[in-house]
Parts: C-alpha cells; structure tokens; sequence
C-alpha cells in the first residue's frame, strides 16, 4: 500500500515540476487567470464601497441631524463650526459601522483645561481621526493635533488643516496651544512608527524628547492614550522592510504599502494624567510617558495582534482579555502599581 502511494506521489511531483519552474508558464497564468481574477474581485467592491458611502450618509442624518441643524440655525453662523461638525459626523458613523469604536477612560480627559494627549500611532492614526470626532461631538471641544511635515505637501491638505487645527508643531507652537487651554494630540513615534511597527505594539520613539518638552514649558497634564487591535485594522506589507527603512530615511516619505481589514472592533484606552513635577527632566517624562502607554498596551491588547481576534472583538463581549507577551515586558508594566 505505501509502495503505491509513493508511486503516485512521485507521479504528480513529477508532473507538476514540469511547470513550477517554467517561467513562460507561470508568466501565461498570471496575465490569462491572476490578473482577470483581481479585476473581477475588486469590481464588486466599487460597488459596495458606493453603497456604503449612501448608507453612512444616511446615517448622519438619522443620529446627528439635530446638531447640524442647531448649528445652521443659530444666530452667529460660523462656517468652520458647521462645516466640522458635519465631518465629524461623517467620521462617527464609519467609526460605529465600522469598527463598532468606543472610547474608555473618558474620565482621564480634561473637560474645560488643557492637557496633552500622548498616542502609540499604527499604520494609519484612524483611531485619532475617530477620536477627535466623538470628542468633538460630544463635548463640542476640537483638539489639536501635530501631523507630519510631509502631509502638507498634499494637495487638499492645506484646507484640512486650517479647519481641524492641524500643524507641523514646533516646541512653540505647541506650548502656546496648551498655555490657549487647548487639548493636543502628538504621537512620539510618528510616521516612523506607522511604518515600520507590527502586531507587536512595541513603542519606536527614537528618542524624541519634543513632546517631553513641551510639557514641561506648558506643564500641562499628560494623558497616555493606546488604541486596542488598531494594528489588526490597518496592517503594513510584511517584505522589504529594510528596503523601506532606507528609503524612508532617504526621503522621510512613508512608501510601505498598506492594506485594511474591516469591521476590526477599535476601542480607545485613555490612563490616568500624568502631571509634572518638580525637578522632571524631558528624560524622565518621556520614560514616564512611554511606561503608561506599555501598561495599557499590556493591559488591553493581545501581543502578538489577530486579525480574527480583532473581529471576534466586534461581536463578542471581552471580559478577560487573553494576553501573551514575554515575560520581562509583562513582569514590569503588569505589576508596576506605581502607574
């Protein structure tokens, strides 16, 4: 019996390697079956996409028609205001119908004072843009946010920026908006961050202090923010990551392809405010700060990130979270009640 299967097996191996490395042939089965095969998958998906694009319209109407139309209807007009609340609108419904995205420890966040949000940024910072609108919605308070230099090169960006307070951010700059008594939100890790971290979580800061800095100008309360499964949502290519260093080095441009995942549930985790003290060096905070973001990671997310965990998320009610991570990161951030 095993004489006949090693038979057959070695007929079809043999068969089969007289295309494997035929390169004409795998050249004809890509142009005449692969690539059909894309443009036939992804058609449908322009449809779809035009239907949801319909119902999130839909929907903003049916959950925030009352506050636009209080806002066009009140005396003093403001154009700005209308015109973010109703992108504010857009971008809480794709977060609800989405990614089901819900905001915890709302408690830690100054309600009328200023403070400095703190954020571990993924691939793409779409938990910023859904956290600024719920913020914005709910206690009609539009922070503050430091984007990297080279969206301001894009065409359109300019005018996003002028209505959502979007800069490039100096130590300055950024001091004078939180001594206005305004919230603002950097991450450490930047566009760096985005491309080159994974399902890992780990913070990639390089050690810049400029965040550091301004809290200790502004001595503005610091609020560690850390968004679960965000890495499950949008996920940067695996292969050629020292390629895509050495570019980004080279043009400081995030070329690393990206690709999404649907309906991941996002949930945004904000830790207790970390104040200044007296005799804190830049050093000191950013360690501080970097420490209150691996507690929540720890505390919340599952390392290494799953995909499939991340969607379970979105209709399965998480009481216990089933984190593995090794032992030295879990040892220090688990049990440091100091935090």
């Amino acid at each position: 019996m095993d004489s006949e299967y090693n038979a057959n097996s070695s007929y079809y191996l043999s068969f089969l390697s007289r295309y494997v490395d035929d390169v004409n042939f795998t050249l004809w089965l890509h142009r005449t079956v692969v690539y059909p095969l894309m443009v036939t998958f992804l058609l449908p998906f322009v449809f779809v996409f035009l239907i949801y694009f319909s119902s999130i319209s839909l929907y903003i109407f049916k959950f925030h028609s009352w506050l636009l139309l209080k806002e066009i209807k009140a005396d003093d007009v403001k154009f700005w205001k209308v015109a973010i609340k109703f992108i504010a609108a857009v971008w809480d419904a794709h977060a609800t119908l989405y990614h089901g995205y819900e905001i915890c420890g709302l408690e830690h966040l100054p309600k009328d004072s200023n403070g400095l949000l703190i954020y571990y940024h993924g691939a793409i910072p779409i938990d910023m843009y859904y956290f600024v609108a719920k913020i914005y919605l709910k206690y009609d308070r539009l922070i503050s946010t430091v984007g990297d230099r080279f969206l301001f090169k894009l065409p359109g960006w300019k005018i996003i920026a002028q209505a959502l307070k979007v800069s490039p951010g100096t130590v300055k700059s950024c001091t004078e908006t939180l001594n206005d008594g305004n919230l603002l939100a950097i991450s450490p890790g930047g566009v760096y961050e985005a491309q080159f971290g994974n399902h890992y979580y780990e913070l990639l800061w390089q050690q810049r202090l400029g965040f550091a800095k301004v809290a200790l100008e502004s001595k503005a309360p610091i609020i560690p923010m850390f968004t679960e499964n965000l890495r499950e949502a949008f996920r940067n290519i695996g292969l050629g990551r020292r390629f895509f260093i050495k570019l980004y080095n080279l043009t400081r441009i995030p070329f690393r392809p990206i690709y999404g995942v649907p309906f991941v549930k996002l949930r945004t985790h904000l830790g207790p405010p970390i104040y200044i003290e007296e005799g804190d060096t830049p050093k000191k905070i950013q360690e501080k700060t970097a420490a209150a973001i691996e507690k929540l990671i720890v505390e919340n997310q599952r390392i290494p990130g799953s995909i499939v965990g991340g969607i379970l998320d979105r209709f399965f009610e998480k009481r216990k979270i089933d984190i593995v991570v090794n032992s030295a990161r879990q040892k220090k951030f688990m049990n440091n009640k100091d935090l």
